[in-house]
């Protein structure tokens, strides 16, 4: 057991994380919600309704969906894009590990690997395939929550109702979702340019301490 959690506590550790702070967004959106369904003039939701709601749906994955742009655009920008001293670059002008053809006689090569033709060229790519997907999959559930949000404000004012796709046609669902993406790529450009001066000892995500300024890559 020991072993199992020294192994995994990274995961384990952020999956914590995770669990934690969506109790704590799920209480306090519970509340802000029956506190704007009060004002107006509809019933009070219980916690077991809350989390069907859409304004649960819309809050979790308007975030998630952010998240999980930011990283299928980072695997897919950093096969060919460089940043010249940064320690989340591959090297300016060296090929790497990851750059080199996949061998099938490798005795522990996955069985794709050992398979090759179009299952080969699928799980060469299945790393950004399966975040773009997380990515566009967030993308519709947020569309779907708000639009349930959208429709209870537009009939206590006497407005017309939309369906999923009339609500990611308004500007609100785009305002929802540029902001979070750009905070994701401002977060991007941070460690990217942050890791050419600045060190963190024992990270991965650093250059060693005593690494030159113009070191690219780990």
């Amino acid at each position: 057991m020991k072993r199992f959690l020294y192994e995994n506590s990274l995961s384990l550790t952020v999956t914590t994380l995770i669990v934690l702070t969506l109790v704590g967004q799920t209480l306090t959106g519970w509340h802000e919600y029956n506190e704007e369904l009060k004002d107006l003039r509809l019933n009070a939701l219980t916690l077991g309704q809350y989390i069907t709601s859409g304004h649960w749906l819309e809050a979790t994955f308007e975030n998630w969906e952010s998240e999980f742009l930011q990283m299928a655009l980072y695997v897919v920008l950093t096969v060919k894009l460089r940043q010249k001293g940064s320690a989340e670059s591959k090297k300016i002008d060296e090929e790497e590990d990851v750059d080199r053809e996949p061998d099938p006689n490798k005795p522990d090569a996955p069985a794709p690997v050992k398979r090759g033709g179009w299952v080969l060229a699928l799980y060469r790519r299945s790393l950004s395939i399966a975040f773009f997907s997380l990515f566009l999959t967030s993308m519709f559930l947020h569309a779907l929550g708000g639009a349930e949000v959208y429709n209870i404000e537009q009939q206590a004012h006497g407005k017309q109702t939309v369906d999923v796709w009339g609500y990611m046609a308004t500007g609100r669902f785009w305002f929802e979702s540029m902001q979070n993406w750009q905070s994701e790529f401002m977060s991007i450009v941070a460690i990217v340019v942050l890791s050419i001066w600045l060190r963190q000892h024992g990270s991965p995500e650093s250059k060693p301490v005593d690494a030159s300024h113009s070191e690219t890559g780990k």
